[in-house]
């Protein structure tokens, strides 16, 4: 299965930057832009922060024309960016099990970096861990589990698509080493983690019990790149999350990902540690 790599949401932060450093560059304010467009300032500001779900185009030629952009070729690759920004992803389809826009970003990273403390990744995770973790996360309704399993799945095709994101992911050894409702979800799921050694652009990596305190106490986050934007770091929390972007952030987490990388085991010494998990369930 495959699906688009293209986000609404990412081309949305691209087009809602290259906005304000237009008006930046045309030496311009913003109530000086809204009151010219007899705008509210609410809206430039929604504009210029990407808090806007579906981009005009012509909002966004009014905003060229102030800002004196007449280059024909600049003007259409906006205005294109405009129109891509208000396609559907196919995540849209279980927006009733989906909060905020981690899988829309997640879709076009070209890189993710996730450091798990608790819990299996969730693009590494099998069908039957997923739905013992949501029904553990007090989601009742069988239906709704199924659909949950269904996205994380679905999710799952980005890392053997032919453009996939590297993926790497430090695992803290309590989340493996937690029991589930029987061995076998567990032997399976182990596997599932050692069965991504012919990724190249897979990394594991395990954070063993033993190497006590470490930087990546506070919990869980993720830190996503892409090809032509800003990186963002994701912190999970019992609703959507937190989405990090201030320089001082980004480099905080990055630093804290090559402590975790360094603190964890190899990449083959995780696999043989996982391997020596299986054996014992056996």
């Amino acid at each position: 299965m495959t699906t688009s790599r293209q986000s609404p949401t990412v081309r949305r932060r691209r087009l809602s930057a290259e906005l304000r450093r237009l008006r930046e560059a045309a030496n311009m304010t913003a109530d000086s832009v809204a009151e010219r467009l007899e705008w509210s300032r609410g809206k430039l500001s929604r504009i210029e922060n990407a808090q806007w779900q579906r981009p005009n185009p012509r909002d966004v030629r009014d905003l060229l024309d102030v800002y004196g952009v007449i280059d024909p070729g600049q003007r259409e690759a906006m205005i294109t960016l405009a129109r891509e920004s208000r396609q559907r992803g196919w995540w849209t389809t279980y927006k009733d099990v989906l909060a905020g826009s981690y899988v829309d970003l997640e879709a076009e990273a070209s890189a993710i970096s996730t450091f798990e403390p608790l819990v299996i990744p969730g693009l590494l995770q099998t069908p039957a861990y997923t739905a013992e973790i949501t029904r553990a996360a007090l989601v009742r309704d069988p239906a709704e589990v199924e659909r949950r399993v269904a996205l994380r799945m679905k999710r799952q095709c980005l890392l053997t698509q032919e453009d996939a994101p590297r993926f790497w992911a430090v695992i803290d050894e309590a989340a493996l080493i937690r029991p589930l409702s029987s061995p076998l979800v567990v032997q399976e799921q182990l596997q599932r983690l050692i069965d991504t050694e012919p990724l190249e652009h897979v990394t594991i990596q395990v954070l063993p019990l033993a190497a006590g305190l470490h930087a990546g106490m506070a919990g869980q986050f993720v830190i996503m790149e892409f090809p032509e934007d800003p990186k963002i770091v994701y912190v999970e929390t019992g609703t959507d999350g937190l989405y990090l972007e201030k320089l001082q952030e980004l480099a905080r987490y990055t630093l804290v990902f090559q402590h975790l990388c360094a603190t964890a085991l190899a990449p083959d010494a995780s696999l043989a540690y996982l391997s020596d998990m299986i054996d014992k369930l056996k």
